[in-house]
């Protein structure tokens, strides 16, 4: 028995570092084909694709560092297999790009490859959805839930076979690289009727998957009921990532109503929010609530959150209000208006989040603020306490209550 265990861990560790360097195999060859295609795809494209190859590395890494040091934790190895995925997507469009409208005919079966494309973003898809339910141990809340893996399955292949459907035009996977570089092409593989039976069925597999979206939500708080301490904080560092990403969608919705004219810039960065933030956000949440490390540092990242929205939407105001205050009433020129708006908002940053960040560490980080306003109030008495022992019982309580420390020493030198 004693030799199994160190040999299970030498299998797991080359299993962890096999499926790392096949990831970066396949995503240097996506590189490579990128480069030879970036006249054809354009600057844009090229900057998604250098922000999905990042996301590739940082799944990579994390699912190589969980599944190494948590090998029986399925979610290390969702997050390795979610950078593969995303790996295949970008290789499989780019080797189709190459082999249609870059160099046509100089590698082989580049269409085929292409269809690749669209079915590793339904896999980057499925294990992303995956991983809600067996956040953060590996396993479901309770066998009962084991029909909604199923239920996602099916969906989840309804999807990817809906582009082998007859006349369905390959476009692409995650950044829809033949679309861009004008190189789509029908499936050569479609077998499946765009009518009839199959559209039915599609309808069903619909209706199956707002089912199946209101199951796995369903799933993080049936794991959250009756969980303690620590399991609620490895379940927030997720609902987290979900709340803001909410957020961010609805606010561009909301911005996509109101102002449709602001889309060129101010749309492009909530809809860059919109994806950065799940494709950074999951896998740094998953690393912190399995590994527990820095795991009650997340009333402090929220409190900041909030502070620096908080901030940046009353600058914006102040920036709008001088602008206009100085162009429509004091009559000065766009030039100066604009310059002077932009020195008083950089003025009022520093006292303007100094004091938005004491009344939100005091709704949203009370721990935070209580242990703040101790350590005042006990530098306060310092000042005015000269008894050794009275000082030395005061820190130590100051300490105790502020940290709560399993235990307190204090050294004091000797003169």
């Amino acid at each position: 028995m004693g030799e199994v265990a160190p040999a299970r861990r030498l299998r797991t560790h080359q299993a962890a570092w096999g499926l790392t360097a096949l990831t970066l195999a396949v995503l240097a060859a996506a590189l490579v084909f990128t480069a030879l295609n970036t006249s054809r795809i354009g600057t844009a494209r090229v900057g998604l694709e250098a922000v999905l190859s990042a996301a590739v590395l940082l799944y990579a890494a994390s699912g190589r560092l969980i599944a190494s040091r948590r090998p029986d934790n399925a979610i290390g190895w969702l997050l390795g297999s979610i950078g593969l995925a995303v790996a295949t997507s970008l290789f499989a469009e780019q080797y189709a790009l190459y082999g249609v409208a870059t160099a046509p005919g100089a590698v082989p079966a580049a269409k085929a490859v292409g269809c690749l494309a669209a079915a590793a973003t339904s896999v980057t898809v499925f294990l992303l959805f995956v991983i809600v339910p067996l956040f953060p141990d590996g396993h479901l809340p309770s066998p009962r839930w084991r029909p909604v893996l199923w239920a996602m399955a099916v969906v989840f292949i309804g999807w990817g076979t809906q582009q082998f459907q007859a006349g369905t035009t390959v476009s692409g996977g995650l950044t829809n690289a033949l679309q861009a570089g004008g190189a789509t092409y029908p499936n050569p593989t479609g077998f499946l009727p765009r009518h009839g039976w199959y559209s039915d069925l599609l309808a069903v597999i619909v209706v199956l998957a707002i089912i199946t979206v209101i199951a796995v939500v369903a799933s993080v708080f049936a794991r959250r009921r009756g969980a303690g301490p620590e399991r609620r904080q490895q379940l927030a560092w997720l609902g987290y990532v979900g709340a803001l990403t909410v957020a961010w969608i609805l606010l561009l919705g909301l911005i996509s109503i109101l102002k449709p004219a602001l889309n060129s810039w101010l749309g492009a960065l909530l809809w860059g929010l919109v994806v950065v933030t799940p494709v950074a956000g999951i896998p740094v949440a998953c690393v912190v609530a399995v590994l527990k490390y820095r795991l009650y540092d997340l009333g402090r990242i929220v409190s900041r959150t909030v502070t620096y929205a908080i901030v940046s939407g009353l600058l914006v105001g102040i920036y709008a209000g001088l602008v206009l205050l100085a162009t429509g009433v004091i009559g000065l020129t766009s030039p100066v208006a604009v310059a002077g708006a932009t020195l008083a908002a950089a003025a009022l940053f520093g006292p303007l989040r100094s004091r938005v960040q004491r009344r939100v560490d005091h709704r949203f980080n009370r721990a935070r603020y209580d242990a703040e306003r101790m350590l005042a109030a006990f530098a306060a008495r310092l000042t005015e306490e000269l008894d050794a022992d009275a000082v030395h019982d005061d820190l130590a309580s100051t300490v105790h209550t502020a940290l709560e420390p399993a235990h307190v020493s204090i050294w004091l030198a000797d003169r």
